[in-house]
């Protein structure tokens, strides 16, 4: 009975109620908190603090809605199209290429958006049509590669989840970056292997070949746009610019070369890309504003020291602290959003990371590589309903072939989680410290 009566059980209990009566995750956690403060007789004016305090005073904020934008420039001009004539040429004459071309474009187009739904909703969408036109391939196993291949985007980058990770953890979003990009290629490999096997097995239709001859000046067409990435990380690590500064960058990098070189975009186009990114901007906005709020409520509480002295009674080393996180986040990703996982979780478990001597590098990349399996991981695995709704194929189905993909992603994590090496090699390499 007395836990009925605790603030902060009520508080959570509102916000899944709220959530569960369909609003918006955010909103229900500045409403939970809300709920708490009251109870607590505390200031309502702590909210609007909050909101005003930790959003305008961090830089790095600004980041996510100049990467969306940059996102949102490249899929309006042609330089989507330019990537995904790129990739059919390098992989597509192989057995499977169709599908292969699936894990490469979200390797290359992990420089777009850095979100895996949208990287599922946009290239993905283009790629799963082009799979199953014909008869080519199983509606589910287009549907679900798509949705195991657009987890990879968020690990290389430009990432919005590791910037979020950055806003909560301090670690250097510049070395998240790098810390991610052989983790990535390593999970693009990990699917491909899964698709030569079945596409030996099951005998998948090899596409007409790109003649090698054409492939230099199919990859001069496409360079501006492979380019990316590349400007992106020239400008973060020879130190020209912050990393949200060279989102910016990105944004007008992505408009220019659509403009000057492809001339692709027109004024209605720019500006339906203009209202989709302030959209998801403001979206992706109140969840970290409620995000906030609720870390504030945490703090009250005191549950990161009280976790730590849990942690400490355990008596849990790095090894096994880490594996305990593993297992909680992938089965908080079967429920939750992965932004809320990253901004309400992960906040949680950083200081105790750092008390045992993790490298937060290293843990905010296995954090994230986490969250975005958890997309794919049944039954909430929202990249599930998102590939069910552009495929209309039967979920059961899509869940089914999704299996082989999540279990060589798990491995990979694996990897990631017990030789940091992978995560930390390349960002010593160009002098981080950790």
């Amino acid at each position: 009975m007395e836990l009925l009566t605790d603030p902060f059980f009520l508080c959570i209990a509102a916000i899944l109620v709220l959530a569960v009566l369909g609003l918006p995750i955010g909103l229900s956690m500045i409403g939970g908190s809300i709920l708490y403060l009251l109870l607590n007789g505390l200031d309502m004016g702590i909210v609007a603090e909050q909101f005003l305090n930790r959003m305008y005073a961090n830089y790095i904020i600004l980041a996510v809605p100049l990467f969306i934008l940059a996102a949102e420039f490249m899929n309006i001009g042609s330089l989507s199209d330019k990537l995904l004539v790129w990739c059919n040429a390098v992989v597509g004459r192989f057995r499977g290429g169709l599908a292969l071309v699936n894990v490469l474009q979200s390797i290359v187009f992990a420089g777009m958006s850095g979100s895996a739904i949208a990287d599922a909703a946009g290239t993905g969408k283009m790629v799963h049509s082009l799979m199953t036109r014909d008869g080519k391939y199983p509606n589910s196993f287009a549907a679900a590669l798509t949705a195991s291949s657009a987890v990879i985007g968020p690990i290389i980058p430009p990432s919005i989840p590791m910037v979020l990770y950055a806003l909560v953890s301090d670690a250097s979003i510049g070395y998240l970056f790098m810390g991610g990009i052989i983790p990535g290629v390593i999970m693009g490999l990990s699917l491909a292997l899964i698709i030569f096997y079945k596409a030996k097995k099951h005998n998948f239709p090899v596409e007409a070949p790109v003649p090698l001859r054409q492939l230099p000046k199919i990859t001069w067409q496409s360079l501006p746009a492979l380019m990316m990435p590349v400007v992106l990380l020239f400008f973060i690590y020879s130190g020209i610019t912050t990393p949200t500064e060279a989102a910016a960058v990105a944004a007008a990098y992505a408009l220019v070369v659509s403009i000057v070189l492809y001339r692709s975009i027109s004024w209605r186009s720019f500006y339906s890309s203009l209202v989709v990114s302030s959209k998801t901007t403001v979206s992706i906005g109140m969840l970290i504003a409620g995000a906030l709020v609720l870390n504030y409520v945490v703090t009250v509480e005191n549950i990161p020291a009280s976790l730590s002295a849990v942690l400490t009674e355990w008596n849990l080393d790095a090894v096994m602290f880490l594996i305990f996180v593993n297992v909680v986040l992938l089965l908080l990703g079967c429920v939750l959003e992965g932004t809320a996982i990253i901004l309400i979780i992960i906040p949680v478990l950083v200081p105790s990371a750092a008390a045992l001597g993790i490298d937060l590098v290293h843990f905010g990349v296995v954090a994230v590589v986490n969250v975005m399996i958890g997309l794919i991981t049944p039954p909430y695995g929202m990249l599930l309903f998102v590939m069910q709704t552009v495929s209309g194929a039967k979920l059961k189905d899509i869940v089914s072939d999704t299996l082989p993909f999540l279990a060589v992603l798990l491995a990979a994590l694996m990897l990631f989680t017990f030789v940091p090496e992978t995560v930390l090699w390349l960002p010593r390499l160009f002098g981080y410290q950790g």
